[in-house]
């Protein structure tokens, strides 16, 4: 009899594993590349050591140049419950920026985890409608961490456009789901980026590519760096004869595009 029970118990056992409570978190893909997560482990720690967040940003950007340009990484959509992904096999200009800023608040692997939900969802909450789909909606809804410095930079020459992102010229949406949200943009047109500007600049600094599309803020970002009296875009380039994170000279990349918005992070 005592025999049967211990069968009935583990059978039991054996069923409830199987059930998902419904207070599950939403489902997770994570594929680390040529990391494991003991040395993602080690590598947030050694830049938490660092008290400057420019550098700390410099160092945890400059560990991942090379890696491969991957769009469309994120799942989720009107239609498709969000999952929430780490992909560093690959990423694109945003991801990039994700993974580093959720790096640089943190101080572990785990922390790193609980952070990106934090970076990428308003209220770290993840699903579809809660993510920060565009760039400047890390300093609308993050501005505990991140501040929109491009007017302290750009001075009078910054330029202030009304736009409501999301909202196609034709009326139709970007992103079937999410709701158009008026806002305010400023940028600094690329022919203003002269030495005083650009003397404002910091490392570490987050950079967008203004552009003149409506319903956008900006079309590319990346991470600036100085360097030796030089400054450069460093990010997820797509370009064909790239395809991967690199660094390239801010000024000439800059000069083919309407303007930088810049964003920072909070000490």
């Amino acid at each position: 009899m005592k025999s049967v029970r211990i069968t009935i118990v583990a059978m039991l056992l054996s069923a409830l594993a199987g059930i998902h409570p419904a207070s599950a978190g939403p489902e997770e893909r994570i594929l680390l590349g040529g990391w494991t997560q003991s040395g993602l482990d080690r590598l947030i720690r050694e830049a938490a050591a660092i008290t400057d967040t420019g550098r700390r940003i410099e160092f945890l950007s400059g560990r991942f140049i090379g890696t491969a340009y991957k769009p469309s990484t994120l799942i989720g959509d009107e239609n498709t419950p969000e999952v929430f992904v780490i992909d560093l096999e690959g990423m694109d200009c945003f991801t990039y920026l994700d993974y580093i800023e959720a790096m640089r608040l943190s101080s572990s692997f785990a922390a790193f985890k609980e952070n990106l939900r934090v970076v990428r969802y308003r209220s770290g909450k993840v699903a579809f409608e809660n993510r920060n789909h565009f760039f400047t909606d890390w300093a609308e809804f993050g501005s505990s961490r991140i501040v929109d410095v491009t007017g302290a930079v750009g001075g009078e020459r910054t330029r202030s456009v009304r736009k409501v992102l999301n909202l196609r010229e034709d009326g139709t949406l970007f992103l079937p789901g999410i709701a158009p949200r008026e806002r305010v943009i400023r940028y600094i047109p690329a022919n203003a980026m002269d030495e005083a500007v650009t003397a404002r600049l910091r490392t570490g600094d987050y950079a967008g590519i203004y552009t003149e599309i409506k319903g956008l803020d900006v079309t590319h970002t990346g991470i600036i760096i100085k360097r030796q009296g030089r400054l450069y875009l460093r990010h997820a380039s797509s370009s064909k004869e790239n395809r991967k994170v690199v660094e390239e000279d801010l000024i000439t990349y800059i000069s083919k595009t309407p303007g930088l918005v810049v964003l920072r992070a909070r000490q």
